[in-house]
């Protein structure tokens, strides 16, 4: 199954899981794809049968710069994927009242698009969190899991 891993990031963290999600769903068998600032014509010439989103927020609670591109590319064209798998795995700190705004609007995107979130949005926080890409190991083995299930 081939896994569009899209990801946002300000400071890399967010990218730095998305390749570490990558490694972990190529481990699995799957033929997982990330790249970073990806444009739309990419992302559709991959082909993509499920979707994986990593990204943080930024702001008020809006997308980094770097997703900005491609989501507002999606939500223009609105491609046929209907019915496809997806998760968000969003990156946030809780002391800011707009805790994974970015993870909700791309939650919006998937639900305006038809895709199925197969495994609920995973907010990590940067208070309590030092190894987010190791704290997201159990729930992206669940993502795996309803892909393969």
């Amino acid at each position: 199954m081939k896994v569009a891993i899209l990801s946002g990031s300000v400071y890399g963290t967010a990218e730095e899981v998305a390749r570490h999600a990558e490694r972990l769903l190529q481990a699995a068998g799957l033929e997982a794809w990330h790249k970073p600032n990806l444009s739309l014509e990419e992302l559709l010439a991959f082909g993509p049968e499920a979707f994986l989103t990593v990204t943080s927020t930024t702001g008020m609670g809006e997308l980094p710069d770097n997703l900005l591109p491609l989501y507002g590319a999606i939500r223009d064209h609105l491609p046929a994927w209907q019915g496809l798998p997806g998760a968000v795995l969003a990156l946030g700190d809780s002391s800011y009242d707009s805790f994974c705004g970015g993870g909700e609007l791309v939650r919006e995107l998937y639900a305006e698009l038809g895709l199925r979130e197969v495994v609920e949005m995973l907010r990590l926080d940067a208070s309590e969190t030092v190894t987010p890409e190791r704290d997201a190991e159990p729930w992206l083995q669940a993502f795996v899991a309803a892909l393969q299930g």
